[in-house]
């Protein structure tokens, strides 16, 4: 399974029972938290989110909708527990106010917090199974969005094929890694007759608070799905400009532009009450696009 949870989906004020920004992205059996707005950890018990699965957070920036609520869900965990380490991304400064909350607060955590700073673009996860990048965007602070992308063998075994030409288990990984088989009398069993091509992996970005900026295009190319900030209607691009923010519009010519599979738009200001607009006009401009609602789990194909 490969799905981004909508927790909170509203700019700086919540209102019309929207909340600030926050995300889980379920990747097999790893949940990831992207922000952590107010009010996320009730959130997350409303949607029955299991804390215990989330061993990485990614902080994008140190505006309060998108952070407030993260020494809450820390110390709960706390509460509860819990004794994994957990992994926390994000602006340098973040470390330090963490740490000044516990402190004043005379708390000591009962697990590992290990804190790792954005200070560059590139790689900052990567195992076996997934990676993630992160990217700066052009916001009003220094501000990074992030791309978690699965991975996969290029081939995947054909059962039937590899058990009735004798090969062993143990030279599974290297069929899936595309490698022939030399059987012990010198013949060689190509690669093509006993395995498939393997599904493309899949990928996900978060591109956080920004300005309309093209260049980020080509940090999210061709991703199966794109999340892009969408706090005003195209009629209000000036104002969207002065306040580092974008448009409608401007999300779907960066999904269009990117080549991006699906479009999903938030971070929607509190002047609007009704969001129908939002995706009539990103539509327009790029036809696969959804509206980032809270609770619903949008699911990557």
């Amino acid at each position: 399974m490969f799905g981004v949870t909508i927790l909170g989906n509203n700019s700086a004020l919540p209102a019309y029972d929207r909340h600030p920004t926050a995300q889980v992205v379920t990747l097999n059996d790893q949940l990831f938290l992207i922000d952590c707005g107010e009010g996320t950890q009730i959130q997350m018990a409303r949607y029955k989110i299991r804390w215990s699965k989330i061993h990485h957070i990614f902080i994008s920036h140190l505006h309060g909708d998108h952070y407030f609520g993260l020494i809450g869900l820390v110390t709960s965990m706390g509460l509860l527990g819990r004794e994994q380490e957990l992994n926390l991304y994000g602006p340098p400064q973040l470390e330090d106010i963490i740490q000044l909350q516990l402190k004043v607060a005379d708390t000591t955590l009962p697990f590992p917090l290990i804190f790792h700073k954005l200070e560059k673009e590139g790689l900052i996860v990567d195992t076996a199974k997934f990676q993630v990048e992160c990217f700066a965007t052009q916001h009003r602070i220094p501000c990074w969005g992030f791309v978690i992308r699965e991975k996969k063998k290029p081939r995947k075994i054909n059962k039937e094929k590899v058990l009735a030409s004798g090969i062993p288990a143990v030279y599974y990984e290297r069929l899936k890694n595309g490698d022939d088989y030399e059987t012990k009398d010198g013949s060689i069993i190509k690669n093509e007759t006993v395995t498939i091509p393997n599904k493309t992996p899949r990928s996900y970005a978060f591109c956080a608070d920004t300005i309309y900026d093209e260049s980020l295009c080509a940090k999210v190319q061709q991703v199966s799905m794109l999340y892009h900030e969408s706090t005003y209607l195209k009629d209000l691009a000036e104002r969207a400009r002065a306040r580092f923010h974008s448009t409608t519009e401007q999300a779907a010519n960066i999904a269009k532009k990117a080549a991006a599979e699906r479009l999903l738009i938030g971070h929607f200001s509190s002047k609007y009450e009704n969001l129908h607009e939002f995706l009539d006009e990103a539509k327009a401009v790029f036809l696969d696009t959804e509206l980032a609602i809270e609770g619903v789990t949008y699911m990557i194909n």
